[in-house]
């Protein structure tokens, strides 16, 4: 690896910020893993990633990048292409995997090869959103290939108009049918599938209940029937890999508990979770007893190229 005969320790460069709508939660979990890091002994290097990545990476000369990105580039396959073309071996999913989690429509697609349960859902252009109900309510809109539950339209069963989608979305939405139910969620460590969580909010599970102080309540491992909470680990582990990820994901899922296991859906994978010792992941492994450092040494222990 680039350099690695002149230190002692392994170069880290944690790659955050970024220009995608998600900046400031990738900025907090790019500082904090840079902190785990340094405190496992690594020699670690913050890059806020801008245009200029290509020759900030060639300065720094990291034996290995710690991809903290979140969003649109960092997360969708763009960076990783990148780092698979500069030879540097990099942490979470591939080039594959992380454009194909980042497509929900696509995801959805491969989820149901799989055998995962999934509800109904379609692409369609904004001004035909705006202008009918193109599936019947209550359904959710979204943007096809955003994260962090931005720009989430619900649409409730008793709605007489379309919603009025403003600039901010983009012209090709993903139209899907509401689940209702808890909102849960499992993380996977390469081949382990660690517990489930039960998030609970006043409301949606929005940008504003993920990331403002107080804005949910995270119990782990959740009180769940054990037919759910094992349901959830085999499905999240199973999502992994049909979407062929590495490295650490986490599947989101709705589930109705008045129709048992008929009633558990699955949302979406992320493939780069947040990364703070209190976001979902770390709170995860924190529970199978990982710490954050260890969970941060797996990562860059794991990072590789070429895949």
């Amino acid at each position: 690896m680039a350099g690695e005969s002149s230190r002692t320790a392994p170069r880290v460069a944690v790659l955050m910020g970024g220009p995608s709508s998600e900046r400031e939660v990738s900025l907090s979990s790019g500082r904090e893993c840079a902190i785990a890091l340094r405190g496992e002994g690594f020699d670690v290097i913050e890059v806020d990633a801008g245009q200029d990545l290509p020759e900030q990476l060639r300065v720094v000369a990291p034996d290995v990048v710690f991809n903290a990105l979140h969003g649109r580039w960092g997360e969708d396959g763009c960076v990783q292409g990148l780092l698979e073309w500069l030879r540097l071996p990099y942490t979470h999913s591939g080039v594959l995997a992380s454009a194909l989690a980042m497509d929900k429509q696509r995801s959805k697609e491969a989820y149901r090869s799989a055998g995962l349960p999934v509800v109904e859902s379609r692409l369609a252009c904004k001004a035909e959103v705006s202008a009918r109900h193109v599936i019947a309510p209550p359904y959710v809109v979204k943007p096809n290939n955003e994260g962090s539950s931005v720009g989430i339209h619900i649409v409730h069963e008793a709605a007489n108009t379309p919603p009025q989608l403003g600039a901010e979305m983009p012209e090709i939405v993903m139209v899907e049918t509401y689940a209702p139910g808890r909102e849960l969620t499992t993380t996977v460590m390469g081949d382990r599938a660690l517990t489930v969580t039960d998030i609970l909010t006043d409301g949606w599970y929005d940008y504003h209940a993920k990331y403002a102080q107080g804005g949910s309540r995270h119990v782990v491992p959740a009180d769940l029937p054990g037919e759910i909470f094992e349901a959830c680990l085999d499905f999240a582990l199973r999502a992994h890999d049909a979407l062929g990820c590495r490295g650490v994901s986490r599947t989101d899922f709705r589930w109705d508990d008045s129709r048992g296991l008929d009633g558990l859906i699955l949302l979406e994978t992320n493939t780069q979770p947040g990364m703070t010792p209190t976001s979902l992941a770390p709170e995860q492994a924190a529970q199978c007893g990982i710490s954050f450092g260890q969970l941060c040494r797996w990562l860059v222990e794991d990072a590789s190229c070429d895949r």
